[in-house]
């Protein structure tokens, strides 16, 4: 308000007339011009403040009602991602894919806050990491997708092998599901053990692309391979 207030200064000039000091009209005039201004931009940001609080409570009262952003499965994050990488280079390989840990957010059943890809080019030896998170939480996520560095790769080995995005059918909550119903009757009897580990991967050791979970740790916990094609648990542990 500072710039209205400037508009109200002293120090008119008066001329003296007939042993009066008098005030020139033309002064006069210009005060009360500088007068009306300033009181019709007064009115005018009253009327503009009116005119936007009722769209603004509106818009509030909006988000609170579509309430938290939800969780969502690995193909929901995965495509922006792979589309995203495609803009990188045309001959993009996928390396990997899980979930990652949004503070404020719980990660369950198959579904996540963020997740995070591994995409590779052979032409450029070069891999990236991409994120799809959300949220926004500074300073380290970002809603959305987001590019990693680029980075040194040797090329695909027997146990880090592209996945062949054709066969990736069954999305992470159906992985979970068909992992946690073979896991059922170590799970009642370790109801303490939480979902540690949760990749999609392809390996020389399996035909199609596979999803690892496992509950606990390596030494005493539950190991599931699920196929990513099929959606049956190939390997147990």
């Amino acid at each position: 308000m500072a710039h209205i207030g400037a508009a109200f200064k002293p120090g008119l000039r008066v001329h003296r007339n007939g042993g009066k000091w008098r005030t020139p009209m033309s002064a006069v005039l210009k005060q009360y011009a500088v007068s009306a201004v300033a009181v019709a931009v007064l009115l005018l940001a009253g009327c503009s403040q009116s005119t936007k609080s009722p769209a603004s409570d509106e818009s509030k009262a909006a988000k609170e009602a579509a309430g938290p952003p939800e969780l969502v499965t690995a193909k929901t994050a995965f495509w922006p991602m792979y589309t995203s990488a495609r803009k990188w280079t045309p001959d993009l390989v996928t390396l990997g894919l899980l979930p990652k840990e949004v503070p404020g957010f719980t990660n369950e059943a198959g579904k996540a806050a963020m997740w995070e890809a591994a995409f590779a080019s052979p032409s450029l030896h070069q891999y990236r990491r991409y994120t799809y998170a959300i949220v926004s939480v500074p300073p380290n996520i970002y809603k959305g997708v987001v590019a990693g560095i680029r980075l040194s790769w040797g090329g695909a080995t027997r146990d880090v092998m592209p996945v062949d995005t054709a066969l990736f059918n069954v999305d992470s909550d159906a992985a979970y599901q068909a992992a946690a119903a073979d896991a059922a009757a170590w799970l009642k009897k370790n109801p303490d053990k939480k979902l540690s580990s949760f990749v999609l991967g392809n390996t020389y050791r399996f035909q199609a692309p596979v999803w690892y979970l496992m509950w606990g740790d390596k030494k005493s916990g539950y190991v599931a391979f699920v196929d990513a094609t099929s959606g049956k648990v190939v390997k147990t542990k």
